[in-house]
């Protein structure tokens, strides 16, 4: 057997130059957020807003730093099989859910059954398609058997929420109600106003977190976001975009805090509708996008053109030079569109939402670049839930939006782009894909994997049904008084645990 054991000091070792410091605790963070939740279920709401607050009370048995480096959570070590097929994790002793039930293996059975359960139809199932059976090993122990290698599989199965079966199987709602083990616990939620968040007195981790509380406001128009933390009404504005950092970059009593995004912003294509069945009409759209262009209008040139694998994974990834329909090129999307059957262009709809500011501003910019290509685009804006829901529901032409990144290229591609895939909107269906898809998250062989994913590349950076657009730099702006936060490329916030105002 190999064995992986880390220790909870090991696991705190990052955390040692703010612990180091002198800690103001107590206080209640203010944050300003753009729209509120759509529900609090970590197995079925997986936008930002939901994980900007699920993040805080909910923990996974690993967890993903801000180096990328996967660190242990609740689990304490886990050891893998010689043959790869078998993962055994143990549980730390002692940590308690919100209601005060103990965390045990059953939990973590539960959770995973849960989301497995074609019933409940969660975006994760695909994170555990290759898990043939988990059991409660020991009272403390959990073991996972898969039906074959799965390289990715620490970093997919890393920040699942672990919910608390009793409550769960009680009848517990889930998307009203938050019970989970982190730093934070469920207050009060008032929606469309705030979210608020209370120190867990009993978290696992002695003395954390610092604050007594987050409080979420919700605040859709960004001029008061930025008005407010300029005032000191906010503390903290998690993301903002390009625009907003450029205007607060000098101004007095704010901080930029900064990392590269591992999201990146699409246009995703039904594969079931017509122009976008066919590949040659997917591919004459990326042609018809002018990406440089695009970077400079909405990102005011801080981002790069994001491909199917992001550059931040540089072992893996394709150099966005290599694909040649990144290749700004009108006239060959015009010829592209008449091979296909549309002589005069293609008319379609393209549903987006307004509540942030860089997906709105994108819509507009393809809008304009696609028409020059004989694509036109009728933008419909959206109300974020109503946007979510025919999002789940393929109920769209096309759509831009954002996509959360993976430490594994597997988890950028599989899920979305596997045929049945548990987030495959799109409809999308290709065998070629399928067996390269499969082949990449079952090689141990790091050549292996490294061929497979540029072929990968190769078929959907200019065929697939995402129009993959940019990578942004990840802008957080707080009060120069907020300490010891750490931006994750992640989007996590999983560092407001030990973060403090300078009073």
């Amino acid at each position: 057997m190999k064995y992986l054991t880390v220790s909870l000091l090991s696991a705190t070792l990052g955390l040692g130059a703010a612990c180091a410091q002198p800690v103001d605790r107590g206080g209640t963070l203010q944050l300003a957020v753009d729209q509120s939740p759509v529900g609090l279920d970590p197995h079925l709401a997986t936008a930002f807003s939901t994980f900007a607050i699920t993040g805080q009370v909910y923990e996974g048995l690993l967890e993903v730093d801000a180096k990328l480096k996967l660190r242990p959570l609740l689990a304490s070590k886990h050891i893998k099989s010689d043959d790869g097929l078998t993962y055994t994790f143990t549980l730390r002793q002692g940590v308690k859910f919100h209601n005060g039930n103990p965390l045990t293996a059953e939990d973590v059975v539960y959770t995973m059954d849960r989301i497995k359960d074609p019933k409940l139809a969660s975006p994760l199932a695909s994170r555990l398609s290759a898990v043939k059976d988990i059991r409660a090993s020991g009272p403390n122990e959990v073991t996972f058997v898969l039906s074959k290698p799965f390289a990715p599989f620490l970093s997919e199965v890393a920040t699942i929420g672990i919910v608390d079966k009793e409550y769960v199987s009680g009848g517990g709602d889930l998307q009203r109600k938050a019970v989970g083990t982190g730093p934070f616990r469920l207050q009060e939620w008032v929606p469309d106003t705030y979210v608020q968040l209370e120190k867990n007195p009993s978290y696992w981790v002695k003395n954390q977190p610092y604050l007594d509380a987050l409080k979420y406001n919700i605040v859709p128009d960004a001029s008061t976001r930025q008005l407010g933390l300029q005032s000191g009404t906010y503390h903290f504005l998690p993301t903002i975009d390009a625009s907003l950092a450029v205007n607060l970059k000098n101004t007095p009593s704010v901080q930029l805090l900064k990392s590269q995004d591992l999201a990146y912003n699409l246009l995703g294509m039904n594969t079931t509708r017509k122009p976008f069945n066919d590949p040659r009409v997917r591919e004459a759209l990326n042609y018809a996008v002018n990406r440089p262009e695009l970077v400079e209008a909405v990102y005011f040139g801080d981002a790069v053109p994001a491909g199917p694998i992001p550059a931040a994974l540089n072992t893996l990834a394709t150099p966005t030079s290599n694909f040649g329909c990144y290749s700004y090129n009108p006239a060959r999307a015009r010829q592209l569109l008449r091979d296909a059957g549309y002589p005069n262009g293609v008319n379609f709809d393209l549903l987006t939402f307004s509540t942030i500011k860089t997906v709105a501003d994108t819509a507009q910019v393809l809008q304009a670049q696609l028409a020059k290509a004989g694509f036109n685009a009728k933008i419909d804006v959206q109300e974020f839930g109503n946007f979510v829901q025919n999002w789940r529901n393929s109920n769209f032409d096309a759509f831009v939006s954002l996509n959360g990144g993976s430490v594994d290229p597997d988890g950028h591609l599989y899920r979305h782009l596997i045929s049945g895939g548990s987030t495959n909107v799109f409809k999308y269906s290709d065998a070629t894909v399928d067996k390269l898809l499969e082949q990449g998250r079952t090689s141990s062989s790091s050549a292996n994997r490294l061929r497979t994913y540029a072929q990968l590349q190769k078929i959907l950076a200019c065929r697939g049904p995402i129009a993959f657009l940019a990578h942004g730099t990840l802008y957080s702006a707080a009060r120069q008084n907020v300490k010891g936060f750490t931006p994750n490329p992640t989007r996590s916030l999983s560092s407001f645990k030990t973060t403090w105002l300078d009073q």
